[in-house]
């Protein structure tokens, strides 16, 4: 398995490792609960190194990526971001991705870890016929660090020779932390406000070490085991879980980030990769849809625990993603379901979850289950 530049410093810490998309990455460092109460409470420090970043610049930059991508890229205004995804022709998610504008010929795109090569395979694919346009991998090249929670800009502006106050959510800015140049974006995977520190790689224990000494008792280090649950409660996906090959967006629903209707003006006569699959799937109702549920007492549904109909026989859907939510103290996960019966998909109804072989109540609810008070 591939070790990220903050390995030693989390062996230091104490984490227990698991592999994660062929990375040996810390899943927790002391109680998973204690790290996920920090980010909703305080702050959260995570090492997500693991992240691919590829480098898209030149005079045809954003028409590429508006060509390769479901959601327009050149209408980023320059220090934003975007939520994107990236499909294949048939109109199934190969990942999704976040895209920011570092200037005007010049973009990030941030990919999953386990997608990094899909990734960009198929953006190298897709480049083709674009004249001045150049694809950097530039993942070996930066450490990220995310810093989450409550009091993570007071922690991190008293390093920083840039204001963060003006830095709103989905934005991007340079800037120098105790010396160190970086790349802060106002992003997470937590529903927490924090932010997203790329860092160059040789500088990663330096900028690990800064944060947790600036953060003191208010910062804990945290795993992917208290990621998975933060992000669950914000209803955030999960790519593997909620998202892959077997789905398109309109069943993972996330219709409103694919753009049918382009400018034709655009330089790609508003085609892109994917749009006469998803055009014919936007037409149609589709089969499954992923769909938010909640339980009582403390047995949680788990990812592969099948759901069924009231009283019902045969399997309508399964559970993508579950836990006993340490924020709402009951439990939460997203699923999958058959869309034969509407009314099963409407919030209020409920569908039985087979926990060990014993049906337990889940009541169809929306997303998020967890929303932060601004």
């Amino acid at each position: 398995m591939k070790q990220t530049a903050l390995f030693e410093q989390h062996q230091a810490l104490g984490a227990m490792f698991t592999d994660f998309g062929g990375w040996n990455m810390p899943i927790r460092y002391g109680n998973e609960l204690d790290e996920h109460r920090a980010v909703r409470n305080s702050a959260g420090l995570f090492d997500i190194s693991h992240m691919a970043e590829i480098r898209v610049t030149g005079t045809n930059a954003g028409a590429f990526l508006d060509f390769a991508l479901v959601n327009p890229s050149s209408a980023i205004a320059v220090t934003k971001a975007k939520y994107n995804l990236i499909c294949n022709e048939q109109g199934s998610v190969i990942d999704d991705l976040i895209v920011y504008r570092l200037a005007e010929q010049e973009f990030l795109v941030v990919a999953n870890a386990g997608n990094r090569f899909n990734v960009v395979a198929a953006l190298e694919e897709r480049i083709k016929g674009f004249t001045d346009v150049l694809l950097t991998d530039e993942s070996d090249d930066w450490a990220l660090i995310a810093l989450q929670g409550p009091v993570a800009a007071q922690i991190l502006q008293p390093l920083c020779d840039q204001d963060l106050t003006g830095l709103k959510y989905y934005a991007i800015l340079e800037a120098n932390v105790s010396g160190i140049p970086v790349l802060v974006g106002r992003t997470g995977y937590t529903g927490e406000d924090g932010f997203e520190i790329f860092t160059p790689v040789s500088y990663a224990a330096q900028m690990w070490q800064l944060l947790l000494n600036a953060g003191g008792e208010r910062l804990l280090p945290c795993g992917l085991a208290s990621r998975d649950t933060l992000r669950l409660e914000a209803g955030m996906p999960l790519y593997g879980q909620e998202l892959d090959l077997e789905h398109n967006p309109y069943q993972a629903g996330f219709a409103k980030v694919v753009k049918l209707d382009r400018d034709p003006a655009d330089g790609n006569n508003g085609n892109f990769v994917g749009k006469a699959a998803l055009e014919a799937l936007a037409a149609t109702t589709p089969d499954v849809k992923l769909i938010a549920l909640v339980g009582e007492g403390r047995r949680a549904a788990r990812h592969g625990y099948e759901l069924f109909a009231p009283g019902g026989q045969t399997a309508i859907g399964v559970v993508t993603s579950g836990a006993l939510s340490p924020t709402l103290g009951y439990p939460i996960a997203m699923a999958y379901i058959s869309s034969s019966d509407p009314s099963l998909l409407l919030a209020g109804a409920t569908i039985e979850v087979d926990i060990r072989g014993s049906r337990q109540p889940l009541s169809v609810t929306n997303l998020p289950f967890y929303k932060r008070q601004k």
